[in-house]
């Protein structure tokens, strides 16, 4: 664990206020809780009253090892005096968020390099070990609550107090948008687009808001860590963004309540199974790529005729080509093809076809292997 200030953001539910209960239980913290409407009243009043409370402590030789800020973007004049502090009383804090996008609009001390910046997501399949059960996860995603729930009636009701409470009203809340009903539906079809390209003007029109509006609400999605979007790979970054992207969400229970499809069992060998894989794996390399720090960029590739591949993860000279199946047994024809695709790509590369399959065997360039063991190699670089 780190020993300098830093910023914890996720989204909501992931499991940020529990990870630092356990990490920071017997470091002696000073805690301010800021979804605690009397603390966040009290410094959305009085920024200056962390600073009073803080040194106060100090005075009385109860010098806090750190100093946990949960939610700071209900309070954001607070990182001021943060910044303050971090100089004059060389105080560490631990500042969490479920997105950055608040504070940088409302342009919040990022304490200038002073504070380093990590994630949380849900429970991976790492995180998870020998709890791990594919088929759950793929039907009602991973949040720590819906992991914990006793049935299925708890998982659904979790799911829908997510997106009701949280997805729909408190963005509102939050001042990321000005009209909850044009975001209502934009959820509900930006679900129905996960893994697929996106056409912005297509989507405008369905929910009667400009092209730039549905670009924000993306943008929303990504800066509140509820998806990330995935742009066409091009060797060029400025010619890659005029291509369409790609938005996966950040958990397959999320997603299959906002689409209703919650209510169905998934059922293996179908298109709909086949897509919950595909974001699942995105998800998982997203997490590693982070939690890791393994710095690739990740995009997708749109050959000319329109076929693609599902993941392209970029790093220096380095590439790494991903085609994706849910499928049990390898199809040599579809190793074919990937292969074939791949050759649009510059330079030396390292192919990889991953499925279901437990054998893992080399057809041409392609690596054909079984999906843990892919993430097993990512997670040992």
């Amino acid at each position: 664990m780190t020993s300098k200030t830093f910023f914890l953001f996720g989204a909501r539910g992931t499991g940020k206020s529990t990870w630092l209960e356990k990490q920071f239980f017997t470091q002696n913290p000073f805690w301010i809780d800021l979804l605690d409407p009397d603390q966040e009243d009290r410094y959305l009043r009085n920024p200056k009253a962390l600073e009073l409370d803080l040194l106060d402590r100090i005075n009385k030789n109860q010098y806090p090892d750190w100093v946990i800020i949960d939610e700071v973007q209900k309070a954001p004049k607070l990182l001021d005096v943060v910044h303050r502090l971090i100089e004059k009383e060389k105080l560490k804090f631990v500042l969490t968020g479920s997105s950055a996008r608040k504070l940088k609009r409302g342009h919040a001390n990022l304490l200038g390099g002073r504070a380093l910046v990590y994630a949380l997501f849900p429970f991976s399949y790492h995180e998870l070990g020998e709890h791990f059960d594919l088929d759950f996860v793929l039907n009602w995603g991973s949040l720590p609550e819906v992991i914990n729930a006793k049935n299925d009636r708890e998982k659904i009701a979790i799911l829908r107090s997510y997106t009701q409470t949280y997805l729909k009203e408190e963005v509102l809340i939050e001042q990321l948008i000005r009209q909850l009903v044009p975001f209502k539906n934009f959820l509900e079809i930006a679900a129905q687009m996960n893994a697929q390209r996106l056409n912005y003007e297509k989507i405008a029109s369905q929910i009667g808001v400009d092209n730039k509006t549905v670009q924000n609400y993306f943008e929303i999605l990504e800066e509140t860590y509820l998806g990330t979007k995935l742009s066409a790979y091009h060797q060029s970054i400025r010619k890659s963004q005029l291509l369409a992207p790609k938005f996966y969400w950040f958990d397959t229970g999320i997603k299959r309540f906002l689409t209703g499809e919650i209510h169905s069992k998934l059922v293996k060998n179908t298109f709909s199974y086949g897509l919950e894989f595909e974001t699942f794996m995105i998800n998982e390399i997203i997490k590693l790529n982070t939690y890791k720090e393994l710095d690739y960029r990740l995009s997708y590739l749109q050959t000319k005729n329109g076929s693609e591949i599902d993941l392209i993860l970029t790093r220096g000279k380095e590439t790494i080509a991903l085609e994706i199946k849910s499928s049990l047994k390898i199809d040599e024809k579809e190793v074919r093809a990937f292969e074939a695709m791949a050759k649009d790509l510059p330079g030396p590369k390292k192919l990889y076809y991953v499925s279901q399959d437990p054998h893992s065997v080399q057809l041409g360039q392609a690596h054909c292997i079984f999906w843990q063991q892919f993430l097993d190699i990512l997670e040992k670089l």
